[in-house]
């Protein structure tokens, strides 16, 4: 008897447990992020590189214009990022590549993509934490947007 207990308790709470998940929401990879091709920007691992654009050059002072961060390197392809900043204020976080050479990486840069977005938006800096399932593309994603942010001084 007292086992037939704790098994109903156990798949409860088990039961409970599951219908709690959420599954991934999967947007559209084009919605969430334009696709370079390969080759089109160069390809670095850190930020030592002076690559940002011709708006934020004339904005540089002023921590206004879009600043492009290095191409950082990681296991499955490259990831660029390019930030928008108002007076100093992050306003927007382009994504210029992420890893494309497959169907699973196209679905992980869908969920990853934005939610590092959203929480790069919301930090307004590249202090963020990395999306669990997207670990390289995550942290691709960060020095890529670290690196756009020290372009721009901010």
């Amino acid at each position: 008897m007292r086992r037939a207990v704790i098994a109903s308790a156990g798949f409860s709470a088990l039961v409970v447990a599951l219908l709690s998940l959420k599954p991934h929401q999967l947007p559209a990879l084009a919605a969430a992020s334009p696709r370079s091709t390969a080759g089109s920007a160069p390809h670095a691992t850190t930020g030592s590189s002076p690559h940002a654009t011709a708006s934020a050059q004339a904005g540089a002072g002023s921590g206004t214009g879009t600043f492009t961060g290095d191409a950082v390197d990681t296991q499955y392809g490259p990831v660029q990022v390019a930030v928008t900043l108002a007076k100093g204020k992050l306003t927007a976080v382009k994504v210029l590549q992420v890893p494309d050479r497959g169907g699973r990486d196209q679905e992980i840069a869908s969920y990853s993509v934005p939610r590092l977005t959203q929480e790069a938006l919301g930090a307004q800096s590249a202090h963020i934490d990395s999306v669990s399932g997207a670990s390289y593309t995550s942290q691709g994603y960060i020095q890529s947007l670290q690196s756009a942010l020290d372009k721009a001084g901010a």
